[in-house]
């Protein structure tokens, strides 16, 4: 049985792109949430890099690459900026740092939140490899972040693994994490 002293430690991007909430018009719901999700969520040690950022195309991808070869992020989260309104840029400016872009999740957050909103549709998310980084675009409110994790997040501990990040395990009752049998690790009760 693993111990707490057996998890790698994982340094988490968190990215909220908001002109408004940047700018102090309102508080930030964003990153409180993602840093929540992520707490509840996994059993590693986690290190978060936080940004509070407005829309602007290239501060956005400045910040992903510092958060990805500067700040050594294995996971980085974005929110906001991903509808149809002009100020959304994240989608683009996170197509323009990737070396990889992975469809599936895209699709796949779509296809999940029309359970909850006709208006998904509309989402623009990506999900791109950048280096050894996973770079994933979500919504910006809070429950809409919650809905998109629970839906896609079983998948991402694994990819992780591929591009050389930690072993990520997650909480009993929270996600169940897949892997193949062969990248399971002895002593992980995780399928």
């Amino acid at each position: 049985m693993m111990t707490k002293t057996d998890f790698e430690p994982i340094t988490i991007g968190i990215l909220s792109i908001s002109d408004r909430a940047s700018s102090g018009v309102y508080e930030d719901k964003g990153l409180p949430a993602l840093q929540e999700w992520f707490e509840q969520t996994l059993e590693n040690p986690i290190h978060f890099e936080s940004r509070l950022i407005p829309d602007e195309q290239a501060l956005i991808e400045r910040t992903l690459i510092e958060l990805t070869d500067t700040s050594h992020c294995s996971l980085i989260v974005t929110t906001g900026g991903t509808g149809p309104a002009k100020r959304d840029v994240t989608p683009e400016a996170t197509l323009n740092v990737a070396d990889k872009v992975l469809d599936g999740f895209g699709e796949q957050m779509r296809r999940n939140n029309l359970q909850y909103t006709p208006t998904a549709i509309l989402s623009r998310q990506v999900v791109v490899i950048r280096g050894s980084s996973l770079i994933i675009n979500l919504p910006g409110q809070p429950k809409a972040i919650k809905e998109t994790l629970d839906g896609i997040f079983a998948a991402v501990p694994y990819c992780i693994d591929l591009i050389g990040g930690p072993y990520l395990l997650s909480r009993p009752n929270t996600i169940n994490i897949f892997r193949p049998k062969s990248a399971q690790r002895q002593g992980s009760a995780q399928s």
